[in-house]
């Protein structure tokens, strides 16, 4: 059986951006192995509770908006964009599900920003201009990043030969966000930072037995074209994987001791 991994509707307001956005993040999972199971933003609690009591991991993707600021206790930027209070409502459901039982989670751009700010970080509301963080689709390689070379997500690019073995490791990611993190959550580590100006481009669980890593670029854009791209879909898609197989094991051992 295929994990299945549960993903948002990136956004409740922009059904163009949706349009163009969802295909991307179901494409990569399906090509890694696993089955996207998209949830409505606008199904009540109860709904959404019931789709991801059948999910193996979660998956946040990219948004068009900014997380609220009151929910890390700042003012507004005049540069922030409209909260989704739906994506924020189902975001938060699924990583209370995800950590209470441990499921794998994958945070992209926007995924990023929730998880740390749904973990009490803080977000930067609006990046400075020394490095074109916000270079969209248009540009496939926008800048690079420099990696923590003990961090889980080295070692996922590493084992799939997808890491030039540079030093500093360094790895050149496409690029679409005015916002980052700024102070990380509770439980989370840096994985990765833009060696220019210091933003946080990736974190991940201190933990090593929840796998929970978060990249600020967009993997599953140029996922047919970057080997580095699959195998951090590949990674979290076997992880949720063996996540469904120790459920299994524990429902079987309990089922036997009946």
């Amino acid at each position: 059986m295929k994990p299945r991994i549960a993903i948002p509707v990136p956004n409740s307001s922009r059904p163009d951006y949706v349009a163009r956005a969802l295909p991307q993040y179901e494409h990569a999972v399906r090509e890694s192995g696993g089955e996207p199971v998209v949830i409505p933003v606008n199904a009540t609690p109860t709904e959404i509770a019931q789709a991801i009591k059948h999910c193996d991991g979660v998956l946040l993707p990219g948004s068009p908006a900014d997380v609220d600021p009151e929910k890390y206790g700042a003012e507004k930027h005049e540069k922030t964009a409209a909260p989704d209070p739906f994506r924020d409502n189902t975001d938060e459901l699924l990583l209370q599900d995800a950590y209470n039982m441990r499921k794998p989670v994958f945070g992209i751009c926007y995924g990023m920003q929730s998880l740390n700010v749904w973990r009490t970080g803080t977000l930067d509301q609006d990046l400075p201009d020394s490095v074109n963080h916000r270079a969209g689709r248009a540009v496939p390689e926008a800048h690079c990043v420099q990696l923590d070379p003990h961090s889980r997500l080295a070692a996922i690019l590493r084992s799939a030969g997808a890491l030039a073995q540079t030093v500093p490791l360094t790895l050149p990611v496409n690029s679409s966000h005015h916002q980052a993190a700024a102070l990380l959550g509770d439980g989370l580590k840096l994985a990765a930072w833009s060696p220019d100006d210091g933003v946080k481009e990736a974190a991940e669980s201190a933990s090593t037995d929840h796998f929970v890593l978060a990249v600020q670029w967009h993997p599953e854009r140029d996922f047919d074209q970057s080997p580095a791209s699959r195998a951090i879909f590949a990674a979290f898609v076997e992880a949720s994987a063996a996540w469904h197989e120790r459920l299994a094991k524990r429902q079987g051992d309990f089922e036997s001791i009946k």
